[in-house]
This record gives C-alpha cells, sequence and structure tokens, in this order.
C-alpha cells in the first residue's frame, strides 16, 4: 500500500472513547487536515498491516501526519501537535519516557471498552464528510 499523500488516523469505530477522539480532532482541527478511518474498513486493515501492527487488534489508533506514521501515545501528540494551540501544548505529553508513556497507554486502550462499545459509528457533522472509508 503507498503511503497515504495527506494526514490521516485511523480509529477503532467500535470504541467509543477511539470515535470520541475522532470527533474532538473533526471538531479542533481548523485547517481540515486530517481525514480519517475506520481500523475495521480494508482501508484500516491494510495501514494497521503496513505499519507491522496486528490488523484485528485495534488498541492504538495510527495517526499519520507529513507521511510519517505514529501510534501509542507519540499518536496522541503528533496530533495535538497538528492541530495547533491551544491542542498543541498537550504534546508536552511526547516528554514521557516511551516505555512509560506506551505503558499507561496500553493500560487505557486495554479498558476503552469498560466504558462503552459501540456497534456503529455515529459520526459527527464535522467527521462525517471527512471519513475515507
Amino acid at each position: 500500500m503507498p503511503p497515504p499523500t495527506q494526514d490521516l488516523i485511523v480509529f477503532d469505530a467500535a470504541c467509543i472513547m477511539c470515535s470520541a477522539f475522532a470527533r474532538f480532532m473533526a471538531r479542533h482541527d481548523r485547517a481540515a487536515r486530517f481525514r480519517f478511518v475506520t481500523a475495521q474498513s480494508g482501508t484500516g486493515q491494510s495501514l494497521y498491516l503496513a505499519h507491522g501492527l496486528d490488523p484485528h487488534d485495534w488498541s492504538t489508533n495510527i495517526v499519520i501526519v507529513d507521511g510519517r506514521a505514529f501510534t501509542k501515545l507519540a499518536a496522541f501528540c503528533a496530533a495535538m501537535r497538528a492541530i495547533g494551540w491551544p491542542w498543541r501544548a498537550l504534546a508536552v505529553l511526547k516528554l514521557i519516557p516511551t516505555p512509560i508513556g506506551n505503558w499507561l497507554y496500553d493500560r487505557i486502550a486495554a479498558n476503552r471498552y469498560v466504558i462503552g462499545r459501540r456497534s456503529c459509528l455515529l459520526p459527527s457533522d464535522d467527521l462525517r464528510g471527512r471519513i475515507l472509508e
């Protein structure tokens, strides 16, 4: 699969937290630089494989900025950096050492369905027109 030519967020559409992140990004990405793909879609599955991830384990979003892919806490930080102020300030979380940040991210991801699951994505108006597949 060729690298995406635009900034992209691949997210688990069955996860309320992941879907909320996608809606947040669509609402606050004033430049509309990001497009969105669900992890469950064919494109999402291909992107997981292309980045060495299990295409059936959606415990991390993939954030692609300027052709570079990020996962786990680095993905969150890259997304925050990309949408500008005041959200850019959250990129300071990148200062957390990677093993600790990934461990924290994994703890949250392991419990994400405790908050809830969705059987289908209910996109906001901001998000609806920016979902590729």
